[in-house]
């Protein structure tokens, strides 16, 4: 069945750095996570003055922030068009055909499918056949006309001045990437909007990412919808935001199965809050975007804990924290996620 799905498309107009679970400035991802996400649109009420739940709910659930290719800004322009990538599940349908096999390093390295492509291995459909094999651009499978390489990085240096003055200097180099013409991310939304919407009006000009006070992260916003077919029911859901399950047996029955597939990553990061801009939040595990688990289903759900608290308790045991006063605030990690069914052949 036609889904319309909700989007907001961001379009950056200078640099942007994506910090990794590492810090490290010498390499910048391309995409943000939804928690990183999310939790800049809750910093961003929580300027405004706006109310904010006990756990830290938007009364929406978003995806992570996936790669768009465009051309030119108006969309009346055909080669305007945009073309919306979605990440290739961790699972899928083994393809068959001869092409492919003799082309599986190029098969491979796809990374990112359009609409149409993810909307054919959403419904079982084999993915890579001999004409999807042609359709391959770099990273990307699509049928449109992009310049595979929309996305682009750059290292610079840069370097690290003391305070006091009284340290050498310390040179570092950064990575940033660039999209190229009218390109940038976009994420899917669910639900009741009316909170994002006002913090997004701010985090327009507050911007993402790392080093904004130097001009990075500076983008526009415009909101968007997509058809996406996806099956009436499927037994596997693939997850496009940011995991962290409600209870052990939620989890327990997700897996309960020999064709899944997940990955996982740590979560924590700065503190960005003054004066607290110097600690770490606590850490937790978060299953990725494209993880595929065992679930009945017939529809875009939502599933996850709406928020994690991760404030670190500050104890007279941490150098340089006792003076601190304690964070007043809790720190939320949202782990709530998008997931939409998938069959498996």
């Amino acid at each position: 069945m036609k889904r319309q799905l909700k989007i907001y498309k961001l379009h950056f107009t200078s640099p942007l750095h994506i910090g990794d679970a590492r810090d490290d400035y010498g390499i910048s991802l391309k995409t943000i996570a939804s928690d990183t996400m999310y939790a800049a649109l809750i910093s961003c009420l929580a300027k405004l003055g706006e109310t904010i739940s006990d756990d830290g709910d938007l009364e929406c659930t978003i995806s992570n922030l996936f790669p768009f290719y465009q051309k030119y800004k108006s969309t009346s322009d055909k080669e305007a068009e945009t073309v919306l990538f979605f990440p290739k599940p961790l699972k899928q349908t083994l393809p068959t055909s001869k092409k492919a096999i003799e082309e599986r390093k190029k098969v491979k390295k796809v990374a990112w499918l359009d609409a149409q492509y993810f909307s054919k291995i959403l419904n079982g459909e084999q993915l890579f056949d001999d004409e999807s094999i042609d359709s391959i651009q770099g990273d990307y499978l699509t049928s449109k006309k992009i310049d595979k390489d929309f996305i682009t990085s750059q290292v610079s240096p840069r370097v690290t001045v003391s305070r006091n003055g009284q340290e050498d200097a310390v040179p570092f180099y950064m990575d940033r990437i660039m999209f190229k013409d009218y390109s940038g991310l976009f994420f899917i939304v669910e639900g009741d909007t009316k909170l994002l919407d006002k913090a997004m009006q701010l985090l327009h000009h507050e911007d993402v990412g790392t080093d904004r006070n130097v001009g990075n992260g500076f983008f526009e916003y415009e909101k968007s919808d997509v058809s996406i077919d996806i099956p009436d029911d499927a037994d596997y859901q693939m997850t496009l935001s940011m995991f962290i399950p409600e209870s052990k047996k939620q989890l327990q029955d997700m897996l309960n199965s020999d064709n899944i597939a997940y990955d996982f990553q740590r979560r924590g990061g700065w503190i960005t809050t003054p004066p607290h801009n110097t600690l770490r939040k606590n850490v937790i595990y978060a299953f990725t975007a494209a993880s595929v688990f065992k679930s009945n289903c017939s529809g875009l759900e939502t599933k996850g804990l709406v928020g994690v608290d991760l404030k670190p308790k500050l104890t007279d045991n941490i150098n340089e924290t006792k003076d601190i006063e304690n964070i007043d605030h809790p720190i939320w990690r949202c782990g709530r996620a998008l997931f939409i069914p998938i069959k498996l052949k």
